[in-house]
């Protein structure tokens, strides 16, 4: 890594609509971070992303307007393609944990590349959120997603999709995908998978709640191209299981 790549994640990262134009608006969350945490002044540096995979090294220089019309304005210093975003897509269908655990898989999957977030209700999950309550739970999950992308420098912001049954997350999966459901009860090693499969650029992955799948989950996903494969035969936390299964995955597509 050379020392100026080493030198631009010292700057704080912000999310832009309106990539490289001289006058940005930020979120008023971000634009509060920005004046009011930060205490941004003229001449500062950071990094805005357009989200669509370009960065932006720019200096800060004027705060203008008040309220939904205001912003900051910046100079653009150097337009960069992003490095940290990941050569495969890779889509968590988390079926949903107990308590907060799906707070902490949604901020450690997105650090680790996970380009959209699935929240699937299946068998034996206990958290069966619905309506209003799915709906705050889903906003908050894209709020831990958006803040994790600014921390590890992604390019995009990987998306919590709505919570969906496990029956309608079976019948949306396309077989030209390699997706993969991490069953307690066995199945092939992911060394073996990638062997196979080692160009695939979209990844979906199964990984079930504290009670696991049952046998007829699995053999739906069977039925739709999905591989059973193992995580070894110590039984996981699904919190664990989550962070391990994605690194893994990561690491054998190249982007580890």
């Amino acid at each position: 890594m050379s020392m100026d790549l080493i030198e631009l994640w010292r700057y704080p990262r912000f999310f832009v609509e309106n990539g490289a134009d001289s006058r940005l608006t930020l979120s008023e969350q971000d634009l509060y971070h920005a004046r009011q945490v930060l205490r941004m002044k003229n001449g500062d540096k950071a990094i805005l992303c357009d989200g669509n995979g370009t960065d932006y090294l720019s200096e800060y220089r004027e705060y203008f307007g008040s309220g939904e019309r205001s912003g900051v304005r910046f100079e653009v210093i150097r337009t960069m393609t992003n490095q940290a975003e990941p050569t495969v897509k890779l889509r968590l269908f988390q079926c949903l944990p107990k308590s907060d655990k799906m707070d902490f898989i949604v901020q450690k999957a997105v650090e680790l590349g996970v380009s959209e977030v699935i929240p699937t209700v299946s068998a034996r999950c206990i958290s069966r959120p619905s309506g209003k309550s799915a709906a705050n739970k889903t906003a908050r999950w894209n709020k831990i997603a958006y803040e994790a992308a600014k921390q590890c420098g992604r390019g995009r912001i990987p998306v919590v999709g709505q919570v969906l049954n496990f029956k309608k997350a079976a019948e949306g999966l396309n077989k030209s995908d390699l997706s993969i459901i991490f069953y307690e009860c066995g199945g092939e090693r992911l060394n073996k998978i990638f062997d196979t499969f080692s160009a695939v650029s979209q990844i979906n992955l199964f990984i079930g709640s504290e009670g696991g799948f049952e046998t007829g989950e699995v053999e739906l996903l069977r039925k739709a191209g999905a591989i059973p494969a193992t995580l070894g035969k110590r039984i996981l936390r699904v919190d664990t299981a989550s962070i391990a299964a994605v690194s893994l995955i990561m690491n054998l597509s190249g982007n580890i």
